[in-house]
C-alpha cells in the first residue's frame, strides 16, 4: 500500500504515459527503466514496447537480466544492436562520451519507432540526475526523448519504494553504469579493454559481491567496494583469489580503493568544475 503522496505521483505518471498513446522505453533492466517499463505496461498495455541495446559496453549478464525482467513484467520486448565504439567521439573517451552513447542508442530506436508508428521514445532519467555530469541527458533533450520520471518528480528513493510495493525484482538492485565509465577520460576505449573489465567484474560478481566497480588504469585495476564488502577482503585467501585472477586477465597491479564504492568517481573533478560555474 503506497502513501497518498506516492500514489498521487504514480497516478500522474500513468496519466503522462497515457497521453503519449504509444511509447518505446529505452530499457536497460536497471531500477529506473524497469520501473518505467512496468508503469508503461500498466498504462498502455501492448502500446508500450521495451527495447534493450546489445552493446560491447554492457555485460552479457545485464542484457540477459533485462530480457528476463521484461518477460516478468509482460511488456513487449525487442533488442537492437548499437555501435557506439565505431564513433570516434565515443571511443576517444572525452568528458562528453555519454552524449555519443545516448545519441547512438536513440538513433537506433528511431527506425523501430517508425516501424510501429510510435511517436514517443522515453527513458529512465530521474530528478536525481539533474545537475550531475550527464551529457546523455543533453543528447536526449536535443533528440526529443522524453523523461516522464523527471516530469512527475519521482526520485530514486521513491522509485525503489514503489518498486518494492510492486514486487519488481530491481527494487534493491545496485546502481549500474556502462563499462566505459570504468576508464579515466581520455583513455581510448576498445572492445578488448571492455572485455577485460567485464571479465574482472564478472569474477567479483561470481564471488557474491553485488555493489562494486573495477576502475581501469592501464595495467592497474582499482577496485571500489561498499564498506561491508571491504571487510570481507580481510581474508588473505579472498584477496589472493582476486589478485591472481585479475593478473590472468592482464592486470599487473590490483588495488583496493580505501574510499570505497561511489557512483561516478571518475566524474568527481568534472562535477566540481560544473558546480563552480
Amino acid at each position: 500500500m503506497l502513501s497518498i503522496p506516492l500514489q498521487t505521483k504514480v497516478d500522474q505518471l500513468y496519466e503522462c504515459l497515457s497521453d503519449y498513446q504509444k511509447v518505446i522505453v529505452a530499457f536497460s533492466g536497471g531500477v529506473d527503466s524497469t520501473f518505467l517499463a512496468e508503469a508503461a505496461q500498466h498504462a498502455l498495455g501492448d502500446n508500450a514496447l521495451a527495447v534493450t541495446a546489445i552493446s560491447d559496453s554492457y555485460p552479457i549478464r545485464e542484457m540477459k537480466a533485462a530480457q528476463d525482467i521484461a518477460k516478468q513484467i509482460g511488456i513487449r520486448f525487442e533488442t537492437v544492436n548499437t555501435e557506439e565504439l565505431e564513433q570516434e567521439g565515443y571511443a576517444s573517451n572525452p568528458t562528453n562520451r555519454c552524449f555519443f552513447c545516448k545519441s547512438e542508442l536513440f538513433d537506433k530506436l528511431r527506425p523501430i519507432a517508425d516501424k510501429y508508428d510510435v511517436g514517443t521514445i522515453i527513458y529512465g532519467a530521474i530528478p536525481d540526475d539533474v545537475g550531475d555530469h550527464r551529457p546523455g541527458m543533453d543528447a536526449a533533450k536535443q533528440m526529443g526523448i522524453q523523461a516522464p520520471l523527471i516530469d512527475v518528480d519521482l526520485t530514486k528513493v521513491e522509485i525503489r519504494e514503489i518498486s518494492k510495493a510492486w514486487d519488481l525484482p530491481t527494487w534493491d538492485k545496485p546502481a549500474f553504469a556502462c563499462l566505459s565509465s570504468r576508464f579515466p577520460y581520455g583513455m581510448r576505449i576498445t572492445r578488448e579493454l571492455l572485455r577485460q573489465v567485464d571479465a574482472a567484474e564478472q569474477f567479483l560478481y561470481d564471488l557474491g559481491i553485488r555493489q562494486f566497480r573495477v576502475r581501469h588504469h592501464g595495467e592497474l585495476a582499482r577496485i571500489e567496494l561498499e564498506a561491508e564488502e571491504i571487510t570481507r577482503l580481510q581474508q588473505k585467501e579472498r584477496r589472493s583469489q582476486i589478485n591472481d585472477h585479475f593478473k590472468t586477465l592482464g592486470y599487473a597491479h590490483v588495488t583496493l580503493d580505501l574510499q570505497g564504492y561511489r557512483s561516478g568517481s571518475l566524474n568527481e573533478g568534472i562535477t566540481k568544475i560544473i558546480a563552480g560555474k
